[in-house]
């Protein structure tokens, strides 16, 4: 399984980013090779508009089965729920942090209800 976190930096160590679709960063860790990949969001976060569905695709790119952010605007959101990504939300601390949060059962799966807000 992989799984993306949103992240202010291109470690581990970095805290998370809030936002999802402006994300400075995105890291993927593989858990199957416990290795991790950080791709700078650029492209989306610097996008006039639709920067979630942006973000979303290179996630959904990328191979992720779980988005690991602070929040998800509805766009994005949908855009990940067709791609059959899991979302959670809730993310906070550093990326290592939220990755063992995750995996404790500490963070909220999203549903439409709950992407209202952030980009």
């Amino acid at each position: 399984m992989k799984i993306a976190i949103t992240a202010q930096g291109s470690t581990p160590e970095s805290p998370v980013d809030q936002r999802f679709g402006r994300a400075y960063w995105m890291l993927f860790y593989d858990e199957s090779s416990q290795t991790w990949e950080a791709l700078e969001n650029s492209a989306a976060r610097n996008a006039v508009q639709g920067a979630g569905v942006q973000a979303s695709r290179l996630v959904a790119e990328r191979g992720a089965n779980v988005l690991i952010t602070g929040v998800t605007g509805p766009k994005a959101y949908q855009t990940l729920n067709a791609a059959g990504i899991k979302i959670m939300h809730g993310a906070s601390g550093t990326v290592s942090e939220t990755l063992q949060a995750y995996r404790d059962g500490k963070l909220v799966e999203a549903d439409a209800a709950s992407a209202t807000g952030g980009s």
